[in-house]
């Protein structure tokens, strides 16, 4: 007799916990703002390629909203310290284009680019990640010096 007890208790039990789930998954999407904004980006990777040394840092992003309620993007984060994100921090209406202005600093430093933005929103896919990437380069087009004859002085070429 316990143990038919204990089985009708544990089938009530389980029965309580599915009708609560699909409770919780019914209420979730019913309340989903279908004229909520949405974030389209043109390009989510910008590639540099490749950059000299001490070259030209800055790129940008643009984005349209696609959604029928005003945008507003309430962070832009960088993966780390040598990259500087800026954006308006005015909402963008429907139909509207924003532009984020990426920068990368350590174009004094030879290496591979590889950095990624963070930007959230109130939009319906409210994170997007951004990527750049590239590398930097020594500059080869430096003047050489005919070579050098002993006890010679030598001019660069004009």
């Amino acid at each position: 007799m316990r143990k038919i007890i204990l089985s009708l208790t544990f089938a009530i039990f389980a029965m309580f916990l599915v009708n609560i789930q699909l409770h919780a998954q019914t209420t979730t999407t019913s309340t989903e703002n279908t004229n909520a904004p949405v974030i389209t980006f043109e390009n989510t990777v910008h590639d540099y390629g490749t950059i000299k040394k001490g070259g030209d840092g800055n790129c940008t992003f643009t984005f349209k909203n696609t959604g029928k309620e005003p945008l507003i993007l309430s962070n832009v984060t960088t993966s780390c310290g040598c990259t500087v994100a800026g954006w308006a921090k005015e909402p963008i209406l429907p139909g509207k284009t924003g532009v984020i202005k990426v920068n990368y600093t350590k174009t004094h430093v030879v290496g591979t680019i590889s950095k990624q933005i963070t930007v959230l929103s109130n939009a319906k896919n409210g994170t997007v990640v951004l990527s750049i990437k590239g590398s930097v380069v020594e500059d080869t087009n430096t003047e050489t010096l005919p070579e050098k004859q002993p006890n010679q002085v030598v001019a660069p070429k004009k």
